[in-house]
């Protein structure tokens, strides 16, 4: 069952396309569901770390990058929350129109 989850995972194959030597896609992901809610994966990978970390296996790397990070074109003129402010009035001139 872990084969096939991981192998999901891996390849990026939808469920239904798994291979048949994994037996029914749709044990295999009831059965992901069931853990991910009960919380048994958490429990699986805070072993794994543990047990990788005591043994020397694990050279923990924080990296953050944040060249990246940008606002919508249109977040710039986003209205405030509150009242509108009143629109201006616009008072027409005493000479002609221009052409």
């Amino acid at each position: 069952m872990i084969d096939a989850i991981a192998f999901k995972y891996r390849t990026g194959t939808p469920w239904m396309d798994l291979p048949e030597q994994f037996g029914s896609w749709k044990g295999a992901h009831n059965r992901l569901r069931k853990w991910a809610a009960d919380g048994t994966w958490e429990k699986v990978f805070t072993a794994l770390l543990a047990q990788a970390d005591a043994e020397g296996d694990l050279d923990w790397v924080v990296a953050v990058d944040s060249t990246v990070v940008r606002a919508h074109q249109h977040a710039a003129g986003a209205r405030q929350k509150g009242p509108r402010p009143a629109s201006r009035l616009t008072i027409p001139s005493e000479g002609p129109a221009a052409d």
